[in-house]
């Protein structure tokens, strides 16, 4: 029997940069079709089914994406969108969501998750969710932790403290940003290290009693945003409100400085974020030579360990001699980029946005 007190809550607002140029505002990461013809959207909505029910999973993004989401998952109510109306950072996404799920259930519990995971093991994932409602339950933050496979500096990390058997989990000790390489390889090396998965659970009670301690400023605007919660529970116009937001993230507002943090390890999930070209190496299957083809007609002669993306079906791509690139070529750009590099996409961003050049992006 499902918990009628728990929720999902699917951060969906994103634009993706690390994938462009396939990534464009027109097409937002969490609505392409990299991955089994389905968009990374409809398959984070799927793996929720039998858990939760399509009236206990909101999407918090912007206005924009509403109507491409929506022809994406019709089984959503339209009212369990809710609107950031500028990125203002997570803490005030899940504040909001938090603030939102308290007016119309006291005793929720919610799950914080994303649209751009590729997660293999449902089964697990569930019951791992299931084990964090649990610990939610108690009054703690909770965090599921990936066990590093290679020292990743495009993650962040966290580092476990004392085992709580009953929970199945370790106090968190603290969270570390993204490392350099010599310190995420002495992370590898140790036991008590894990990739931070972005995904939490805690009680709105708890995390807004957070909110309240850590982040003041920002505690005070989420209830002016619930004040403007109506009847049939839809949100009023809140954007006078959310302009006077400054922005930060839910790790650095909250996570950081909370004392009640449990990490729930997820050994066997198959989890990947779907972040930048680089990871799509470690989803998508390759052929025996490493290359990993998502254009209609490419010709390859002795290259190897290249990912090549086009949306012309009517383009013919030859490659010859080439080794450990990625290759996206999408309406009016063309992406070459040495594998291993492409997290420097955020730089490509910011040039060509000082260069005035937004039909870009």
């Amino acid at each position: 029997m499902m918990d009628t007190h728990f929720y999902a809550v699917i951060m969906a607002g994103g634009g993706g940069t690390r994938l462009w140029p396939l990534s464009r505002k027109d097409t937002p990461k969490q609505l392409l079709k990299i991955i089994k013809d389905k968009s990374l959207f409809r398959i984070a909505l799927n793996r929720l089914r039998g858990l939760f029910d399509f009236d206990h999973i909101y999407v918090v993004t912007v206005e924009e994406q509403i109507a491409k989401l929506r022809k994406e998952a019709p089984e959503l109510p339209l009212q369990n969108y809710l609107i950031e109306p500028m990125p203002k950072g997570t803490a005030s996404v899940v504040g909001m969501a938090a603030a939102y799920l308290q007016k119309i259930d006291p005793d929720a519990v919610m799950a914080v998750l994303t649209a751009d995971h590729v997660i293999e093991n449902v089964p697990y994932f569930q019951d791992l969710l299931i084990e964090a409602r649990i610990a939610a339950k108690q009054g703690f933050l909770v965090t599921l932790g990936i066990e590093p496979t290679f020292p990743a500096t495009g993650y962040g990390y966290i580092e476990a403290g004392e085992e709580i058997s009953e929970l199945n989990g370790f106090r968190v000790r603290r969270f570390k940003e993204k490392p350099d390489p010599d310190t995420a390889k002495g992370y590898l090396k140790s036991d008590s290290f894990y990739w931070n998965s972005g995904m939490f659970i805690w009680s709105v009670a708890t995390i807004l009693d957070e909110f309240s301690k850590q982040m003041p400023e920002l505690y005070k605007k989420l209830l002016l945003i619930q004040a403007r919660i109506q009847e049939d529970h839809q949100i009023g116009g809140i954007t006078d409100i959310w302009e006077t937001i400054r922005p930060q993230t839910i790790d650095y507002g909250i996570m950081e400085g909370a004392s009640e943090v449990v990490v729930l390890p997820a050994p066997g999930l198959d989890w990947n974020d779907v972040g930048s070209w680089d990871s799509l190496f470690a989803i998508l299957e390759a052929d025996k030579d490493g290359n990993i083809q998502l254009a209609r007609h490419v010709v390859n002669v002795d290259s190897v360990d290249i990912l090549i993306q086009s949306t012309d079906e009517e383009k013919m791509i030859a490659v010859v001699g080439l080794k450990d690139l990625v290759i996206v070529d999408n309406k009016n750009t063309l992406l070459i980029c040495k594998r291993g590099e492409t997290e420097k996409i955020r730089q490509v961003i910011k040039k060509i946005k000082e260069k005035g050049l937004n039909n870009y992006l």
